[in-house]
């Protein structure tokens, strides 16, 4: 079978039939994580709530609950399709790189791995401090996606050359699609420079075994991504490799880095 040659721009398109896999796939690994930061700021009923690039809405439906039942949380994305609805919660088709903002609205934007895959991501990270309400809080987590850890070979799970070029070749597909790598360490001195205070930026790192979530996600991905990882320049029989190794029983290795960013903007 050959590959199609990929489109340009953001590789995890909503309408691929791979999307609410993902979205699972991604709740599954990273809401844990996502809500404990959240869980930091003070929410309450009655506060409103912006999540951008909602995905599933996995983030929103916790976010609207919190907030229930007399604040708001509103959902964006450019096809919100996989958003289902729930009391306190509103979705809307939304480039944030282009569709206007209400100012000065907000008690919490929330953005997860969005601002990485947008050229514009300094601008849109400016839209949405002025989304915020003074005294209001901005919280972004996104990867540092050159923060791999190699395969670790115990028991029978030693070809860390198959998880090794399925690695590289992410990377190289993410670099065509946009991505900037690095946008997770970055995003702190890019919030304190639009002039957030309190800057925290914790980083998260986890196992990964056979069946965890984050494998989970990593095994989806060489299929939503099969064509992008082809036209990077791994074969189909390097996919199936990579695809057997995370599988294995005794597969271990670490994730990159993820980093949650916060900040108030002033009074």
């Amino acid at each position: 079978m050959t590959a199609t040659t990929p489109p340009p721009g953001y590789a995890f398109d909503n309408d691929n039939s791979h999307a609410a896999e993902q979205h699972r796939c991604l709740a599954a690994a990273y809401d844990g994580f996502t809500v404990r930061r959240l869980s930091r700021l003070p929410l309450g009923p009655g506060s409103r709530c912006l999540e951008v690039g909602a995905g599933g809405g996995s983030v929103a439906r916790r976010l609207a609950a919190r907030v229930a039942p007399a604040g708001s949380v509103l959902a964006t994305d450019i096809k919100p399709g996989h958003v289902p609805p729930s009391p306190g919660l509103r979705v809307t088709v939304h480039d944030i790189t282009a569709d206007p903002l209400p100012e000065n609205a907000f008690d919490v934007v929330h953005a997860r791995l969005v601002l990485l895959h947008l050229p514009e991501r300094e601008a849109v990270l400016h839209r949405l401090v002025r989304a915020l309400r003074p005294g209001g809080w901005l919280q972004l987590d996104d990867f540092d996606e050159t923060t791999y850890g190699p395969l670790i070979p115990v028991g029978g799970c030693t070809d860390a050359a198959a998880y090794r070029a399925y690695l590289d070749a992410k990377v190289r597909l993410l670099e065509s699609a946009g991505v900037d790598l690095t946008w997770g360490r970055r995003a702190a001195t890019v919030m304190h420079e639009a002039g957030l205070t309190g800057i925290d930026a914790e980083p998260d790192v986890q196992q990964w075994r056979a069946g965890s979530p984050g494998t989970a996600l990593q095994v989806h991905n060489t299929r939503h991504l099969r064509d992008r990882f082809l036209a990077a320049g791994l074969t189909e029989g390097q996919l199936d490799a990579a695809r057997r190794v995370m599988t294995h029983p005794d597969f271990l290795a670490t994730s990159c880095l993820m980093y949650s960013v916060q900040g108030r903007k002033p009074e």
